[in-house]
């Protein structure tokens, strides 16, 4: 073992895994769009927070291992030039309403909370604009590339595994995401985060095909396999096609996960529903706003939890007080997985390894003090003698062998099979989308059979239908994204989700009407690819 190398003599390992995820939203048409501020905000208050964090540690010489998402649609809006321009205004809009917020707020209960907010755009904006040059995956890439990162791909948008109908479609999606991970971070992935953790028999035979060693199940996949864990979920299995399977601790998740039962709730802590969006003057903060002078959530936010208490009974914020009981509840969750790593190891006869995976926008954009949480845990756990911090990749390097067994089909979310991404409320979505999916697949055969193998040994003809065929690949991969559905399901963005399935589904059958008819009008192709300009590396041909 390299001094930096996992030891071997703990009782067990803690791997952390952070799903950093968003939905394709890109809107050129339109010169500010709500759903473009998800991306801003989670670079913000999750992204940047997380790189910082890290880069610390490293540069410290703290052992850490933390496991990372970042799906293709979230890769493709991080590095695209249109949202990075749109973000660093967004970001001078911060900044200058933090000085004005200083002036406003001096001298009251909230003077301290401003200040918090200040530094946190100020850090950003010295991290995208001075430190990354608006390229935020690069600085991802050099955590993996030094060891302390591992990064996993997931299906190309984020599609729900067991609902892609189409064997060639969900091939597809795996395929897609797999090229694209390699443009982005030079290398192919090892592993793969399954879009709403989604699993059913036969996906790992596709996983297998395309070099992917392991993915991730909620504990109940594995629990109600095709045979008993003998490790339960504290170690992975190998399924049938011999990819390794890890199963979510419900422990350790429940302990930051839960509304009710998990830190996050503590009433010191950042409260995230009030915010000065809504309790600014109108005066003061309509310039900050859109242009349609709604008012909506601009992220500084100077209350706390308090308790379960009304909106307007919140208590002022206190980060001091925050930020150490961040620190507490660090340290508390270090013990706790050491007294785990200890009983487990103790009824095992070798070490466990306990996942812990969560959505990385509870880091920072949910839970304010999340990253600090992080920080204070990795730099506790660097000290302990008897847990660790392990990736999945390292994990399987010092523990070869594992058990056989077919994991069932189950998913994460309400019930645990997949029922937010069927129901009443968003079934009437699959029968376009599957007929999308077989008919992307027959005229993907048809037109691969007589395509060259570059588009300069075509004709013009030739080369515009190539570019229809490749955009018809972007729009149903898009229409194919979990988001939509689970959006339909949720109640947020309930008409967004609508638009942006049908505009997708309606968008791939005019192509495809126009591929079919030989008449693939060149302008009208361009402006489709001007807005979903996804993929850009994507072959149709993937398809056939």
């Amino acid at each position: 073992m390299t001094a930096n190398g996992p030891r071997s003599t703990v009782h067990g390992y803690l791997l952390p895994v952070l799903h950093a995820h968003l939905p394709f939203v890109r809107h050129p048409e339109h010169p500010e769009f709500l759903e473009e501020d998800w991306l801003f905000e989670a670079i913000t208050e999750t992204y940047i927070p997380l790189l910082s964090m890290m880069d610390r540690l490293q540069s410290e010489g703290v052992r850490f291992r933390m496991t990372m998402t970042l799906t293709p649609t979230l890769c493709e809006m991080l590095a695209d030039p249109l949202l990075q321009g749109r973000y660093v205004r967004r970001l001078a809009r911060l900044m200058d309403l933090a000085d004005r917020e200083r002036g406003r707020m001096v001298g009251t209960p909230f003077a301290a909370a401003v200040e918090v907010h200040r530094t946190m755009v100020t850090n950003a904006h010295e991290w995208f604009e001075r430190r990354c040059g608006r390229r935020l995956l690069p600085a991802f890439k050099a955590l993996q590339d030094g060891g302390s990162l591992e990064i996993v791909t997931c299906g190309a948008t984020h599609a729900f595994m067991p609902h892609v109908g189409n064997p060639a479609a969900a091939n597809a999606q795996i395929a897609v995401a797999v090229a694209n991970y390699r443009k982005h971070f030079g290398r192919a992935p090892r592993g793969i985060w399954l879009g709403e953790c989604a699993y059913a028999p036969g996906i790992d035979a596709l996983l297998k095909k395309h070099g992917i060693g392991f993915f991730f199940v909620d504990s109940h996949g594995l629990l109600n396999g095709s045979h008993v864990p003998k490790s339960g979920v504290f170690a992975p299995v190998k399924t049938p096609a011999g990819v390794h399977a890890f199963a979510r601790d419900l422990e350790s998740s429940k302990q930051v996960w839960s509304a009710k039962e998990g830190y996050p709730g503590d009433g010191v802590y950042r409260e995230f529903y009030r915010d000065i969006g809504y309790d600014a003057p109108m005066e003061h903060i309509k310039p900050y706003l859109h242009a349609d002078g709604i008012r909506r959530n601009i992220g500084f936010k100077y209350f706390r939890v308090t308790g379960s208490v009304q909106l307007h009974e919140k208590q002022p914020y206190d980060p001091a007080a925050a930020r150490e009981k961040a620190m507490q509840h660090a340290n508390h969750f270090a013990w706790c997985r050491e007294k785990q790593a200890e009983w487990l190891a103790s009824k095992f006869g070798r070490p466990a390894a306990i996942v812990s995976p969560y959505d990385a926008e509870l880091f920072g954009h949910w839970w304010f003090e999340g990253p600090v949480f992080l920080e204070t845990l990795f730099r506790r756990m660097a000290s302990l003698p008897d847990i660790a911090l392990l990736t999945p990749s390292e994990w399987l390097t010092i523990t070869p062998g594992a058990q056989t067994l077919e994991p069932s089909t189950s998913s994460w979310g309400d019930k645990g099979y997949g029922e937010v991404w069927l129901n009443p409320g968003n079934d009437w979505i699959y029968r376009h989308q599957h007929r999308a999916e077989d008919r992307m697949v027959q005229l993907a055969r048809r037109f691969a059979a007589e395509d060259g193998p570059s588009p300069s040994e075509q004709g013009e003809s030739r080369r515009l239908t190539r570019r229809a065929m490749n955009q018809a690949a972007r729009e149903l991969l898009l229409a194919q994204a979990s988001d939509w559905a689970f959006l339909m399901t949720v109640g947020t963005a309930v008409p967004y989700a609508h638009r942006r399935f049908k505009e997708h589904i309606t968008r791939f059958n005019a192509l495809a009407d126009a591929v079919e008819g030989g008449s693939v009008n060149e302008a009208a192709l361009h402006e489709i690819e001007q807005r979903d300009t996804i993929f850009q590396e994507i072959d149709y041909r993937v398809y056939a």
